[in-house]
C-alpha cells in the first residue's frame, strides 16, 4: 500500500473518530419525568442526613429512601418546589400543558360526576417533544381524560353510551383512548384505579398486556408500581421494538403509590418493618412534626412503606439506565403532584393550604450537566413543561399559549439574571386563591356565592408548622396590601375563573 493511500486512510478515521464525538456531543438527551402520587416533600431520607433539613419547614419523616436520596446527592434538590393546586388532575393539567387550570380544562378532579377533562389541542409536553423527534411513552396514571361511561359491564372501552356500552370502568381516572387524548405520547401503558394490588390495565401493546388489545381491559392482579416497573424496564431494553433505539426517549411515568388505601391489602409489605420496633408500630417515632395529630396519622407505617416501595421501584429503572450507559445523557426529573396531610392540623389528604399539601419533591438530575445544590427557586406545576423543553435545549418550540416560566437558565446556572426569580406563586383550591412566598402564605377564602369568607396568612419562618393562622387585627396591613394586590394581578394575567367572574371582587381588586 503506498503512502499516499496511507494517508488517506489515516485521515478518513481521524474524520470518523472526529465526527463521531461530534455526534456523540449533539446526541439529545433523553427525559424521563418520575412523579408518584401523593408524596410528600418532607418523605424523602435525604432532608434527614447532614444538616439539609435546615432548608425545609420543620422535621423531615423518618423514611427510608436509598435510591432517591442518591439520585438526589448528586442532583438539583429544590426545597421550595409547589403544586399550586394539590390534586390529582388539576396538577397533570397543569404539569402536561404548562397552563393552569382555567386555561386547560382541568379546574377540579376528573370523576364521574363532573364534566372535567384536558383541553386537547395538540400542544401538551408529550406532543412538542414527539414533534422534536423522540419517542413518546407514558406509564400509569393519567386521570386527565374526562370520566364518561363508554365502556361495557367487563371494562373494556366501546367508546358509546349505547350497549354494550354505557358502563364506567372507574368512576375517577378512566381510559383515555388514542388520539388527541393521549396528548403526543406514542407508547401507552396505563394502570387505573388506587387499589393498589388490583390494578385495572389498558395499553397500546399486546405483549404487554397479555395480548389484549388497546381498549381492552387487562387485570394482573399485582402491586401497580412493579407491573409499571416491569413495563419500564421492558420499554429501555425494547424488548419487541416498543420504540426506535436511535432516537431520544421521553418517559413520564406516574406511580400511583403512596396514594391511599393505606392498609395491608394495598401495601407493599415487605417494606414495613422496618417502621415497626420488634413488630410494635410506635406512632410517635414516625410522625415526627409538631403539627401532627397521632390519631389521625396512624396510617403512617402503611404510607411509608409504600414511599420505600416506590424508592425501590424506581431504583430499578435508574439502574437500568445504569446498564445502559444512558444515565449521564437523561434528564431526570423525580416529583409529585402534591403532598400528604399525614395527620397534621389534624387532616388526611392534600387541597389544603399547608406546606404537607402543597410543597412537594423535586429532584433534576442530567449527569454531569447540572451541579448538587439545594435550589430554593419557587418552581411550580405549569413551569415543568417549558423547563424540560428548555434544558432538553427546545426552548425555541415551547408554545406561545403556555403561561409557565422556563427556568432552564436559572437551574443551568443560579446566578443568571436571564429570568426573574418569582417572589410569590399562586395556590388553588376548590374555594381558595393565595400566594406562597417562601415566607409566608396567604389564603382568601369565598363563601360559596362569590363573596369573602376569610382570609389569613401564615408565617413560615417565625411558625414553620403553620400552627397560627394570622387573621384579623393581628394581621400586618401593610404586608396584607401588598398580597392583595399581587394575588389579584396574578389571577388577572392568567385568566382564572376568579378574575372572570370577580370572585371576591368585595375583597379583591380585579
Amino acid at each position: 500500500m503506498n503512502v499516499k493511500r496511507i494517508g488517506i486512510l489515516f485521515f478518513l478515521f481521524i474524520l470518523a473518530v472526529v465526527g463521531g464525538n461530534a455526534a456523540d456531543k449533539e446526541k439529545a438527551p433523553n427525559v424521563i419525568v418520575i412523579f408518584p402520587d401523593q408524596y410528600r416533600q418532607f418523605s424523602l431520607g435525604f432532608w434527614a442526613k447532614d444538616d439539609n433539613a435546615r432548608h425545609i419547614q420543620g422535621n423531615p419523616d423518618p423514611v427510608h429512601t436509598p435510591a432517591l436520596d442518591k439520585l438526589a446527592e448528586s442532583g438539583v434538590v429544590f426545597n421550595r418546589a409547589m403544586s399550586n393546586f394539590p390534586l390529582c388532575s388539576p396538577f397533570r393539567g397543569m404539569m402536561l400543558t404548562g397552563k393552569y387550570p382555567s386555561s386547560n380544562g382541568i379546574t377540579a378532579n376528573c370523576r364521574k360526576d363532573r364534566k372535567v377533562g384536558i383541553k386537547v389541542d395538540g400542544k401538551a409536553i408529550g406532543n412538542i417533544f414527539s414533534e422534536a423527534g423522540y419517542e413518546t411513552a407514558y406509564f400509569g396514571k393519567c386521570h386527565w381524560q374526562r370520566t364518561e361511561p363508554l365502556f361495557d359491564k367487563e371494562g373494556n372501552y366501546v367508546g358509546t353510551t349505547e350497549a354494550p356500552g354505557g358502563h364506567y370502568t372507574n368512576n375517577y381516572d378512566t381510559y383515555v383512548p388514542p388520539g388527541g387524548p393521549r396528548l403526543g405520547f406514542d407508547y401507552f401503558f396505563q394502570t387505573l384505579r388506587d387499589t393498589h394490588t388490583n390494578p385495572l390495565c389498558y395499553s397500546n401493546d399486546p405483549k404487554a398486556i397479555n395480548g389484549l388489545k388497546d381498549g381492552e381491559l387487562y387485570m394482573p392482579h399485582r402491586f401497580n408500581a412493579a407491573v409499571e416497573t416491569e413495563a419500564v424496564l421492558n420499554y429501555l431494553d425494547n424488548t419487541h421494538n416498543q420504540r426506535d433505539p436511535e432516537k431520544p426517549f421521553f418517559i413520564t411515568w406516574s406511580l400511583n403509590p403512596p396514594h391511599n388505601p393505606w392498609t395491608e391489602e394495598h401495601t407493599d409489605m415487605r417494606f414495613f418493618p422496618q417502621y415497626t420496633h420488634n413488630g410494635e408500630v410506635i406512632i410517635d417515632s414516625l410522625l415526627l412534626r409538631e403539627n401532627a395529630d397521632k390519631e389521625v396519622g396512624n396510617y403512617a407505617p402503611y404510607y411509608f412503606a409504600n414511599v420505600s416501595a416506590v424508592d425501590f421501584f424506581i431504583g430499578e429503572v435508574l439502574k437500568k439506565l445504569d446498564e445502559m450507559g444512558e444515565t449521564e445523557n437523561t434528564i431526570i426529573l423525580f416529583t409529585s403532584d402534591h403532598g400528604e396531610m399525614l395527620g397534621s392540623h389534624g387532616r388526611k389528604g392534600k387541597p389544603f393550604p399547608e406546606v404537607e399539601a402543597f410543597n412537594i419533591p423535586f429532584v433534576l438530575k442530567w449527569g454531569n450537566k447540572l451541579e448538587h445544590r439545594i435550589e430554593d427557586l419557587m418552581i411550580c406545576a405549569p413551569d415543568i413543561m417549558p423547563t424540560l423543553l428548555g434544558i432538553a435545549g427546545l426552548e425555541n418550540l415551547i408554545p406561545e399559549s403556555v403561561q409557565g416560566t422556563n427556568y432552564a437558565d436559572v437551574i443551568k446556572n443560579p446566578a443568571s439574571k436571564n429570568v426573574k426569580r418569582p417572589k410569590a406563586v399562586l395556590y388553588f383550591d376548590y374555594t381558595s386563591r393565595g400566594l406562597y412566598t417562601g415566607q409566608y402564605t396567604f389564603v382568601v377564602k369565598e363563601d360559596g356565592n362569590g363573596k369573602l369568607k376569610e382570609v389569613f396568612y401564615y408565617d413560615n419562618e417565625k411558625d414553620p408548622y403553620q400552627l397560627h393562622r394570622i387573621t384579623g387585627r393581628f394581621m400586618n396591613k401593610k404586608l396584607v396590601k401588598g398580597f392583595k394586590k399581587e394575588l389579584a394581578k396574578q389571577l388577572v394575567a392568567i385568566n382564572d375563573k376568579w378574575a372572570q367572574k370577580k370572585i371576591c371582587g368585595d375583597y379583591l381588586d380585579y
